[in-house]
């Protein structure tokens, strides 16, 4: 059986399903070409990321699929309703990932309140020259330890941000609609473990109390955060973004940050992707990248991994 991993799939993914008996192509074939490959190639499984989409055409066109599995949690560029009914299996891997994009989350937050990611820019260009200058530019810097985190959406990556964020010594509150508490367990390098319960609260108090916002919900028809949203924020609030482009509305985003409600915000991900609007590639107040949540080696390996599994336990 023939295994397309069209985004790509790290090496012990790929060994797992050759061991398993399966053909892995690594060839990466364009979108309007997806067709013709799989049904030329007789294609069993096609593994995408976010890259690649599997629509109702591409799923009526190529019968030999049996499995369409995504690298990832959503599956927002999956048909997914419409392939189970045409008793295809659709596979994901939600937990791979997951404290990747915390670590990245906050990576982005401690980087936003030293300014990180604006004297990262300017020391090469002005640190001989203006040093002083520039001391005193990001001298105003704060701290995330006995700070406020809130948590929008507290599924499986909304709970590893937290635990993120409980060892730094913030306190976290946590909003989502289809949970009333969960219980967080922080496992440390001896053995150690400490239990957490956090119980969900409105999105209102959320957005009121919360010093530092984080989203990680699924992409929706309209804004979590649009200009309503930001109204009720504390001044000098800091958000993250590195669930789905669409969910924050990034013209009132700007917004508040010319205002000063934003202090400063970090989006992985965009509207407009792959190609941001260039207000927020030229904001000195943004911390950007480029989509890359889940995009460490250690996560690629769980989810190629967590693939292979669940391939050969559904094909063998």
């Amino acid at each position: 059986m023939k295994v397309l991993a069209n985004d790509g799939i790290s090496q012990t993914g790929k060994e797992a399903l050759e061991q398993g008996g399966f053909e892995v192509i690594t060839t990466t074939v364009a979108q309007e070409q997806l067709a013709n490959y799989i049904n030329e190639n007789k294609i069993d499984v096609i593994l995408v990321r976010s890259a690649t989409t599997v629509r109702k055409d591409l799923i009526d066109a190529c019968p030999s699929i049996k499995i369409i599995g995504r690298g990832g949690v959503g599956m927002d560029n999956i048909d997914v309703d419409y392939a189970k009914s045409k008793g295809l299996h659709v596979i994901n891997t939600p937990a791979s990932s997951s404290h990747s994009v915390a670590e990245l989350v906050f990576g982005h937050f401690y980087g936003l309140a030293r300014f990180l990611h604006n004297s990262n820019r300017d020391m090469p260009l002005e640190g001989d020259a203006n040093f002083g200058k520039l001391k005193k530019a990001y001298a105003k810097g704060v701290e995330l330890k006995g700070k406020t985190l809130g948590v929008l959406g507290f599924g499986r990556i909304g709970q590893a941000t937290a635990k993120v964020a409980l060892g730094a010594g913030m306190k976290v509150i946590a909003f989502d609609p289809f949970m009333e508490k969960a219980n967080l367990e922080l496992d440390f390098f001896d053995g150690q473990k400490v239990n957490f319960e956090i119980k969900t609260i409105s999105k209102e108090d959320v957005l009121k109390q919360a010093d530092f916002i984080t989203l990680h919900v699924p992409a929706q028809k309209e804004y979590v955060i649009g200009a309503p949203e930001f109204e009720i924020m504390k001044k000098g609030v800091f958000i993250a973004n590195a669930a789905r482009g669409g969910v924050v509305d990034e013209l009132a985003l700007v917004k508040a940050i010319e205002s000063g409600k934003v202090a400063g915000a970090a989006l992985d991900v965009f509207e407009n992707e792959p190609k941001p609007e260039m207000q927020l590639l030229m904001n000195s107040c943004l911390s950007l990248t480029p989509h890359t949540g889940a995009a460490t080696n250690e996560a690629q390996d769980r989810i190629g991994t967590e693939l292979a599994e669940q391939i050969i336990s559904i094909l063998k």
